[in-house]
């Protein structure tokens, strides 16, 4: 499996640009279409199964165990080992950026949901970074992470996103846990559940409230040549960017307009703005931090018994608000808010 940050939507429009106006990204573009291709072929050939949940190893999150690896510019994984565990900095930003990065993403979940690791059994964080040349991507593989250092024209390296990084590592989270199918709306969420904690880990990382947080997933990742703030806005879905190269950010919002498509594993990518825009209305609405009821609703959903690996929005939003009945009760304000934010993008309870 590999999930990445990266659209192949958006690195098609890359990869079709005029030479004239950014021929070293069109030209990384193409190769990392073509690095991912085989990955994005191969999803189709297995229908994932609800993972099993086994005790945790330990009773309560002992501390991350990081390693953190260089490719030095070829496609081999792991790679060699540069930092790990307790080490201090190494004055290669990647290097650094990748290691600070599997920390707060590792913090959040355990400071927040008390897990311990991405498979709540302790499970060392492994990341690679320098991956090929001018690669724009990076990925969860079902058992690292993976950076590449962009190609300088159109996006910069990609750990340079703390959201990149724990949107990435969140998919790991949803591997051990709900497992979600990634084709069509089940993909769709599977994407949206990594936005929601990807924008987390930066919050809580940086101890940002609901107010004060920009929803942006990938901020920082595009060139000062680009016209857009991030990947994704997950207060504004399809406002991120609006470039001459890469186009308007396409993603819908609302039911509406939902993206009838047989690209991007049936727009995974593009649909997962309506999920995402739930999650923000619901979070602002309870204000505070994102992490805390908004955010263990959310956990609550994925790491819980009932949600099917096909499930839809409809069941999705469904399984939220039994989640949130079950932890605050069915005249809780934290329900209330909830059903108002799924009818808000077009988007019912199961009958």
């Amino acid at each position: 499996m590999r999930n990445s940050i990266v659209p192949p939507y958006l690195l098609t429009a890359l990869a079709d640009a005029g030479q004239d106006k950014v021929a070293i990204a069109a030209r990384a573009a193409r190769r990392s279409l073509l690095n991912d291709e085989p990955f994005r072929a191969a999803r189709f050939e297995s229908v994932p199964a609800r993972v099993t949940r086994q005790a945790a190893v330990t009773s309560a999150p002992s501390g991350p165990d990081r390693r953190i690896s260089t490719a030095d510019g070829r496609e081999e994984l792991p790679g060699r080992t540069v930092r790990v565990e307790g080490e201090g900095f190494t004055g290669d930003f990647a290097v650094d950026e990748a290691y600070d990065g599997l920390g707060a993403t590792y913090d959040l979940f355990a400071d927040a949901y008390g897990r311990s690791s991405i498979d709540d059994r302790g499970m060392p964080l492994l990341a690679t970074v320098h991956y090929g040349q001018e690669y724009d991507n990076a990925f969860w593989d079902g058992s690292q992470m993976v950076f590449g250092d962009g190609d300088g024209e159109v996006f910069n390296r990609f750990t340079s996103s703390l959201s990149v990084i724990g949107h990435e590592l969140s998919h790991g989270v949803t591997q051990h846990s709900s497992n979600l199918t990634y084709q069509g709306q089940s993909g769709s969420l599977n994407e949206s559940v990594s936005d929601v904690f990807g924008a987390l880990v930066e919050q809580h990382h940086r101890k940002q409230s609901v107010a004060e947080a920009s929803w942006l997933i990938g901020e920082g990742l595009f060139t000062s040549a680009v016209t857009g703030v991030a990947l994704r806005s997950m207060s504004a879905p399809g406002t991120a960017y609006d470039d001459d190269v890469l186009g308007k950010d396409p993603q819908p919002a609302h039911m509406d307009d939902f993206i009838e498509t047989e690209e991007d594993n049936g727009g995974v990518h593009l649909n997962s703005g309506i999920p995402n825009r739930a999650f923000y209305i619901f979070a602002t609405a309870l204000g505070g931090y994102g992490w805390g009821p908004a955010g263990q609703v959310w956990y609550d959903t994925i790491s819980g018994d009932s949600l099917p690996v096909d499930a839809d929005f409809s069941r999705f939003s469904a399984e939220t608000v039994s989640a949130a009945v079950n932890r605050f009760g069915e005249s809780a304000r934290e329900v209330t808010a909830l059903r108002s934010a799924w009818q808000q993008v077009g988007i019912g309870e199961e009958s």
